[in-house]
């Protein structure tokens, strides 16, 4: 290996030189405060690069050591970074890292921003088949895991290399320090080759969704959790104490009716499930996949329908436990739970967002989970408004109207759900008309017999119709989301007038699963690829999953894919506008902190950014609906559109 350490601009720059593609990679270590703190080198608030890695050609490296404690350090750092500044900004240079969102965080600490072309090998990593039915998972896709599995040789690891140390207390020049370094943008670059071969030769579009998608992406990734959510403890700790003394409450009134029979955290112990179904005899309505008596949510619900009817005598014991549970999940996960990652030093939480850990493209979150915090108006507590912007400082959230019926409407090309985007109808109210077979304007009407049970009917009807809802899917998902009670019968009937109301849309389904079924596979718009191995199984419940995956992927991951080339576009602008501070993306939500004064640019900017047509075929308007405030649970709409 030609690998070496180098200690000039110009070294470096002779070095790079004419270079089309550049892999890199740091190397860190904790600042002093956080020495002994465990991880710490991963986190851009608590630590800084030490020392910089690149690649131009197989088996070929240089490091860069910028920090080391040990030995020899570059010379003129402030001239560097300038240097590096335009290089990670600059257009003429394919960026390569493994893990991008790791290397962006860092340089956003920096003030820069990296620019395309960039790529993530671990992105790409994640978009390759690991069998004939799964892409690579996060967890497989590690540079350790990558290089024996397709180079055949072991990388040395950071225990090996550091000896109990810090990467800064390790010497410069020492081949260990040398070798690690630059071997690990030595493979990202092998990797970045590798990847693009196996996505020419069977999977081109998949080449597109790295470089044009989730590259763009990673780096607005980082800096979203560089920038992290700005809380305030305060009242997280206020409400924590209301919702316990709430769940010691709830306790006494369930031991009140039950004695002191223990019901754990879930009430789901499996001593009150004995009471409930051994003492009380109540049947048991629902099982868990290993055959156990289920007392989910969904179970609570049908053992207290059933005594509304046979034991009315009980039906407080399952209104408080309902209540208990309520209580707990918002103790649990979205107060301690957050609270439990608050950073030590920003005062901030700074989740995982994972861009590629569901099959659609869509977003997950973890370290917490950010994707399952309850809307406003739906949240007894006000979970949101523990996000609060600091003095002086404004969150703005722009969000996808309907994107997902959108781009549905798009694929399907029923004219009627194309005419209502195409003025800026009312989808719901025009699904309302169809299943019910009543006039627009009646479907229109809040004030109407019905309008609301009808609304949220249509609503659930359009968000899962596309999928190939079935009416007893229909009705489960009115019963225990909507809490509405509809016959099987009526179910029925709605998605048969649906189905007559939107002609194209039963065609387009059909049409879809044939074209699964012929491939093996479903995909987005733009090529981002699902298999599903399935879809020709003789076991009905195999087959009909793939089929609702075959037509569920294409709307949802076309969307998914929809936000993340808005993402791409916001970070084209970020270098100019050091003031707008993306710290969140929630669903089809994208959230920002920004200065009060700054609002009115900043809806406009970002507005179009997201407004933007994706690609040329989409003939549908989009529409990004603004709102901002203080509190995150209290944003009022923006509709200061004059320029």
């Amino acid at each position: 290996m030609l690998y070496k350490s180098i200690y000039t601009l110009q070294q470096l720059q002779t070095y790079l030189s004419s270079a089309p593609l550049v892999a890199f990679d740091f190397e860190t270590a904790p600042d002093e405060k956080y020495r002994n703190e465990d991880k710490a080198a991963l986190d851009a608030h608590k630590s800084h690069i030490v020392g910089i890695s690149f690649s131009v050609a197989e088996g070929s490296g240089v490091y860069l050591p910028i920090a080391h404690r040990v030995g020899q350090n570059a010379e003129g750092l402030t001239e560097i970074w300038a240097w590096l500044a335009d290089f990670f900004t600059g257009a003429s240079v394919t960026k390569i890292a493994h893990n991008l969102a790791f290397e962006s965080q860092f340089l956003y600490a920096r003030g820069i921003v990296v620019q395309e072309p960039c790529y993530d090998t671990i992105a790409a990593a994640q978009l390759v088949y690991k069998n004939e039915k799964e892409l690579r998972s996060l967890g497989d896709c590690g540079l350790k895991t990558l290089v024996p599995e397709y180079f055949h040789e072991q990388l040395p690891s950071y225990s090996d290399t550091v000896g109990g140390l810090h990467f800064d207390e390790l010497d410069p020049k020492s081949e260990k320090t040398v070798r690690y370094a630059c071997a690990d943008s030595d493979y990202a670059l092998r990797l970045y080759h590798l990847l693009n071969g196996w996505f020419d030769r069977f999977l081109p579009k998949h080449r597109y969704v790295v470089e044009k998608i989730e590259s763009p992406t990673a780096v607005y990734v980082g800096i979203m959790r560089y920038n992290g959510l700005p809380l305030d403890r305060t009242l997280m700790e206020e409400k924590s104490k209301e919702a316990e003394e709430k769940l010691t409450q709830l306790r006494k009134d369930i031991a009140f009716i039950i004695g002191d029979i223990s019901i754990g955290a879930n009430a789901s112990t499996a001593a009150f499930k004995k009471y409930l179904f051994d003492r009380l005899k109540l049947p048991k309505v629902k099982q868990t996949a290993k055959e156990q008596d289920a007392l989910d949510d969904e179970a609570l619900i049908l053992l207290k329908e059933h005594c509304q009817k046979e034991r009315p005598e009980l039906v407080r014991l399952f209104e408080l436990v309902q209540d208990y549970r309520h209580w707990g999940k918002i103790k649990s996960t979205y107060i301690d739970g957050y609270l439990r990652y608050v950073n030590n030093a920003t005062g901030r939480i700074h989740p995982d967002l994972m861009p590629l850990a569901t099959e659609t493209g869509r977003f997950a979150s973890k370290n917490p989970n950010c994707q399952n915090m309850p809307r406003a108006g739906a949240d007894d507590i006000g979970v949101r408004n523990f996000i609060t912007a600091p003095e002086g400082k404004i969150l703005l959230s722009l969000d996808f109207s309907q994107i997902e019926l959108r781009v549905g409407a798009f694929y399907c090309k029923d004219e009627k759900m194309l005419e209502t985007y195409r003025s800026g109808g009312d989808i719901h109210a025009l699904t309302t008309a169809v299943i019910y077979k009543i006039p627009l304007e009646e479907a229109s009407d809040k004030n109407a017999p019905n309008y609301k049970e009808r609304r949220t009917i249509a609503k659930n009807c359009n968000f899962g119709t596309f999928f190939g809802l079935f009416p007893k899917g229909l009705q489960k998902t009115l019963k225990f989301k909507a809490g509405l009670d509809v016959s099987l019968a009526e179910c029925e009937t709605i998605i048969r007038n649906l189905k007559a109301g939107y002609p194209r849309l039963s065609r387009w389904q059909e049409e879809t699963k044939k074209r699964a079924e012929f491939r093996k596979y479903t995909e987005t718009w733009l090529g981002r690829r699902r298999a599903l191995p399935g879809i020709t199984s003789p076991n009905w419940n195999i087959m009909a999953f793939n089929q609702r995956v075959a037509m569920n992927t294409p709307i949802q991951g076309t969307a998914a894919d929809i936000l993340k080339l808005a993402m791409g576009r916001i970070v084209l602008g970020l270098s100019e506008r050091t003031w707008l501070c993306p710290i969140l993306q929630i669903h089809d939500e994208l959230v920002f902190e920004l200065p009060q004064n700054r609002l009115k640019e900043a809806v406009f900017y970002i507005k179009n950014c997201m407004e933007t047509k994706p690609f040329e075929a989409f003939s549908i308007p989009i529409v990004a609906e603004a709102a901002y405030g203080g509190r995150f649970g209290e944003l009022e709409e923006f509709d200061d559109y004059e320029e």
